[in-house]
């Protein structure tokens, strides 16, 4: 089967990206997705470790907004060398805002110490929330979420931003494959209005199978990718099974995402870069 939204600790994942790969290798995937938030520093180490017993597609999971609202998009099989200096600057972006959060927790009574952050970590939220529980003020991380680190909460500070339009046409430009990734969470608009802004820009596909949607979301996405034309991709947004954000119960390979879907995202992938070539 096939996984294509998986993190490692490289972002907010739990597990490195040589477990992540014994874990899908375990749970019979044939080919998995590294998606890590605005770093790419985990698909090398994915490829080496998976070595012939599992497919591994290079990718990433960009941090954008639009209509001021958080929303992510997916960019698979970019070329490493074009993309890394700009994601250099989103990582940069990244470690302002977990230093602001952490200032805005002192302010509130609520002192951390940050982890190491090595220069290819993308740290974000979950990072100062495990901050949080080992300096004793919660007792798990969705706690921390609900309290301060939430969308408008006393120590949320949004990320720098990045519009949905740019992310799009950075990952063209880098040969990757943009899809928005797991549509139902956007909070700026119904998916049916923002999805043709997206197409506009380049959008390219839909993230349709994804743990936060319902069978009648993905029967509504697979008929908006048919009529925009889009592909189609899916994965169980894997964080380790230690993490918080597997709140839906759904594992590893949990959501059977049929390995059809991979040989149209290849070839959308080798079209982008002979255009660039050309």
């Amino acid at each position: 089967m096939l996984e294509l939204h998986c993190h490692t600790t490289c972002s907010d994942g739990t597990l490195t990206p040589e477990a992540l790969v014994q874990a899908a290798i375990a749970a019979g995937v044939k080919a998995m997705a590294i998606t890590d938030h605005d770093t790419l520093a985990g698909c090398e180490r994915a490829i080496a470790a998976a070595g012939n017993q599992l497919e591994i597609v290079p990718g990433v999971e960009l941090s954008t907004v639009h209509r001021e609202r958080s929303l992510h998009i997916l960019g698979f099989y970019p070329d490493h060398a074009k993309l890394e200096p700009p994601l250099q600057d989103r990582i940069a972006g990244r470690r302002r805002r977990t230093q602001a959060m952490a200032d805005k927790l002192a302010a509130l009574g609520f002192p951390i110490i940050l982890p190491d952050m090595p220069g290819d970590l993308a740290p974000g939220r979950p990072h100062v929330a495990q901050a949080l529980v080992q300096a004793g003020y919660v007792t798990h991380a969705q706690e921390a979420f609900t309290r301060w680190l939430g969308e408008g909460g006393p120590a949320y500070v949004s990320y720098d931003p990045f519009p949905a339009t740019a992310g799009i046409r950075l990952l063209r430009e880098c040969g990757a494959v943009p899809v928005w990734a797991h549509p139902y969470l956007f909070r700026g608009g119904t998916v049916a209005t923002v999805l043709p802004e997206l197409v506009a820009a380049g959008l390219m596909g839909v993230e349709v199978y994804h743990p936060s949607h319902s069978p009648s979301d993905e029967r509504k996405l697979e008929e908006l990718c048919d009529r925009y034309d889009l592909l189609m991709t899916g994965g169980s947004d894997y964080h380790g099974p230690t993490s918080d954000k597997n709140k839906t119960g759904v594992s590893l390979n949990g959501k059977q995402v049929p390995l059809s879907l991979l040989p149209p995202l290849k070839a959308a992938a080798a079209q982008l870069k002979t255009a660039a070539i050309a």
